[in-house]
Order: C-alpha cells, then structure tokens, then sequence
C-alpha cells in the first residue's frame, strides 16, 4: 500500500475558536488582505480581532464566484497594500479567491501562466504568501484543498490552479459562523458536502485515509443535513455539518471527485449564476445510478460497485440497504431541500453534447470510478434538466 496524503499545515476547529484570527494572523506578520464576499460587515468581530491583535486589514470583496480577472484584481490590490498574508473569510468562492492570489503574490505572471486546461499550467515556483481560510459556509472544504477554481467567461469554463504549496497554512473552523448562513445557501452547499465524500469515497484514487474521511463525514453529514433543514439554529447539527465540509475537503484534496464535480465545473463556466452547489445537488442522484448501472454491467462484483452498498447503508442508515437505496435518499434530500432541475439555470437539451465534451476535459472527471460513454453521459443529463 502507497500513497501520499497532504492537508493544512494546522487546523483550528471548533465553536468560538473564530476569536483567535487576530492572534494566528499576528504570527504571519502586521500587514492582512482580507478577502470576503459582498457583506464583510457580517464578520466585524472577526475584524475586531485582527485590529486587537495590531493587524492592518485591506478588505477585497468578491461578488459571485471569483474569476481569473477577480485573481488579477486582488492580487494587484494585495500588492498595493504591501500585504504581508491573506485571509479569506467566506464561502468557497472567497476561499478560492483567495487561495490564487495568496500565490500570485509570491510568483511573477499571469493566473493564465498556472490554470490547467486554459493556461499553461505551469508549477508554482514559490510558495504562496500565508494564507488563513476561515469558511462560513458548510459545504466545498476549500479550507482543506490545494486548489482555487477561477473562471474564464471568455472560455465558459470554471478551471484551477492547483499545487500543494497551495494548502492553506491555517484552516480556521469555527461552526458558529455559519449559523447566519441563508437556508438556500446551507441546503446546496451541505449537499456539495455530501457528494464530495461520496465521490471521493468511490474516486479511483481513493485510499486508506481518504476512506476514513469519508466515512465518518458522509455518517455525521447524512444524519445533520436534515436536522438543519428543519432548524437552521441547530447549533449540533451545524457543528457536525461543519466538520464533514473538512473532512470532505480532506478527502478530495487527496483522493479527487468523479462525475458531479466533472459537469459542476463546465457548467458553472457555461452558465455564470448557476450555484456550484445547486448543480452538484442535483446532479447526484443521478450520477449516482448511472455509475452503478455502468458497474453492474461492465464490473460486476468490484470493490467500487461495493462502495455504493457500503454508502447507501451509512446515509441511510439501514443495515440492509442497496445501491439504489442511496440513489433514492441523494433524490429525496435534494427535492426536500428545494434543488431545481437544470434547465432552471438555462440549460437546455442542444446545450447537453458542448456540456460533454467539456465535461471529458474536466480533472474531476479523472476520479470517476470507471469512464462513462458519452450516450451515458447524455442520458444523465437529459434526465437532470
């Protein structure tokens, strides 16, 4: 057995731990650029902290999901302000806004010089400057991964850099923060929880600790996602919810994702204002049947098919659970949590053969347990629109 696992230097997790963002950012030096979404005032403690601690704060918003000219924004801004670390506090958006430019501002050139798929995919010959995540959502575990997803508009596509050195040095959980996180917002990004745990767990680069990740995240996860649907103020529910966002970001970061990750990203550069997690939640279920119906007739009795009976017995909770079982419970949450067809982003079926190709192109789609034929793919998606 071989394999190599990587992750945050150092992880804070926990309710209230949020407060010590002024302490850890003072290790780093007296200089921050805060990366947030549109409404930093929602985080003035998180401020007060970093202002007790002695820490110069210039702010940079991100409004939607960061593309590569928001990457050449922040990092132009994070220059002028002399930044001596970054802080991204917010959802993965923010998060991966400013995973790229805490790179970009210890390496010369463009993002396009280290995108995959678009650019030149070059290596990152420095490390990135300190980079401190604090997520505010339960969902991408951005916190934990060694990538930042930019999109292009003028390619419609969603792409990354990536690199280990990427790895945030401080992950900072504090489950309390995501409490004020909307209902629509905490209902897709807890299934983009979900599905990463769930294909990380049958990702063909799966391993030994990835597999522990998972299992504990998809069983604290399947039982919390909805308690807190119901009640948004369940403070156990949000914590244990918080905890398999990392340990889902964990899991990808070593193990990759598969075929709901490979059409979230295509599409999301396709069609701007479709919500990654949105796409993810409703793509599930049936990326889930088409793997097993692949499985079962081209690898019939292999350990990936054995996972989905191993995942339909942990989400459901029922000893005696089959594959379908969990297709059927990834249906239901996503209906009881209010997730809409595909065609309600725009998508419509001429749309579906540009979708896959891009799709084929995709990272994510190299976790997949087995390659699906494009009239696979096809299927899938007329069935998601």
């Amino acid at each position: 057995m071989t394999f190599e696992f990587a992750a945050p230097t150092r992880i804070v997790f926990g309710d209230g731990e949020a407060s010590r963002l002024g302490a850890l950012a003072r290790e780093f030096g007296r200089r921050a650029f805060v990366v947030t979404g549109t409404r930093p005032g929602r985080f003035g403690a998180l401020f007060d902290s970093l202002q007790n601690a002695d820490v110069f704060t210039a702010t940079f918003t991100v409004a939607g999901e960061p593309t590569v000219d928001t990457a050449r924004a922040g990092t132009e801004a994070a220059r002028a302000a002399r930044s001596d670390c970054v802080i991204a506090i917010g959802g993965g958006a923010a998060i991966d806004a400013g995973k790229a430019i805490a790179a970009l501002l210890a390496n010369p050139g463009d993002p396009l010089d280290y995108l995959e798929v678009i650019g030149k995919g070059r290596p990152l010959a420095h490390a990135p400057v300190p980079f401190i995540a604090v997520p505010t959502t339960a969902g991408t575990g951005a916190e934990a991964t060694r990538n930042a997803v930019l999109g292009s508009p003028e390619h419609r596509v969603k792409v990354s850099m990536r690199s280990a050195l990427m790895l945030p040095r401080i992950a900072l959980v504090d489950p309390l923060l995501t409490h004020s996180c909307p209902m629509d917002v905490t209902a897709a990004s807890g299934l983009d929880a979900i599905t990463q745990l769930l294909e990380a767990f049958v990702s063909c680069r799966a391993n030994p600790m990835t597999d522990a990740f998972c299992r504990e995240g998809l069983a604290r996860g399947a039982r919390a996602l909805p308690r807190v649907l119901d009640d948004g103020h369940d403070a156990e529910a949000r914590h244990a919810m918080a905890f398999a966002a990392l340990l889902g970001g964990l899991a990808l970061a070593n193990a990759g994702l598969g075929a709901v990750h490979g059409f979230a990203g295509p599409i999301g550069g396709m069609y701007p204002g479709a919500p990654h997690g949105a796409l993810c939640a409703r793509l599930l279920p049936f990326v889930m049947r088409a793997n097993i119906a692949a499985l079962n007739a081209r690898r019939p009795g292999t350990e990936s098919l054995a996972r989905y009976g191993e995942i339909a017995r942990i989400i459901t909770n029922d000893p005696n659970a089959q594959p379908a079982d969990g297709v059927a419970w990834a249906a239901r949450i996503a209906e009881r949590a209010g997730i809409p067809g595909l065609a309600t982003h725009g998508i419509t079926s001429d749309h579906l053969p540009e979708i896959v190709d891009k799709a084929r192109r995709a990272s994510s789609m190299k976790g997949n347990p087995l390659v699906l034929e494009d009239g696979e793919l096809l299927h899938l998606l007329r069935e998601a629109l």
